[in-house]
């Protein structure tokens, strides 16, 4: 299945990620950015390759209310977070690869703390 979508997956998302079993990768975008409508097929691979793990496609200026007005100055912008903490926020290169490489052992990724809680933000919209 590719990545969930905000305009049509709330449902799911939300059931999906009310568990805190249940890792949750979301990549940030807007829709007119052409290295986020490149990656878009590659990260949907991702989430057909993790079906266990929830991927969320989020684009920042359709969703803004849902997501607090954060700011995001690059594209694409990956957010990992397990139940406990978030492991990863940052932009990444646009080959989905390197999430991959991240998604194989998330023990070697630290807690961030500066890091939107979107999880909660898409559990109570």
């Amino acid at each position: 299945m590719p990545a969930l979508n905000l305009n049509h997956d709330n449902d799911i998302i939300t059931t999906s990620l009310s568990s805190t079993n249940t890792l949750f990768v979301a990549c940030l975008c807007a829709d007119w950015c052409s290295s986020c409508r490149e990656y878009k097929a590659g990260f949907d691979a991702l989430a057909d390759a993790h079906p266990e793990t929830c991927f969320v496609w989020i684009d920042i200026e359709t969703h803004a209310d849902q997501l607090d007005n954060f700011d995001i100055e690059y594209f694409p912008t990956i957010l990992i977070e397990d139940g406990h903490a978030t492991r990863f926020f940052g932009t990444v290169p646009p080959y989905p690869e390197i999430v991959a490489r991240m998604l194989v052992d998330l023990s070697s990724l630290p807690s961030v703390e500066k890091a939107p809680k979107l999880r909660l933000a898409l559990v109570n919209t």
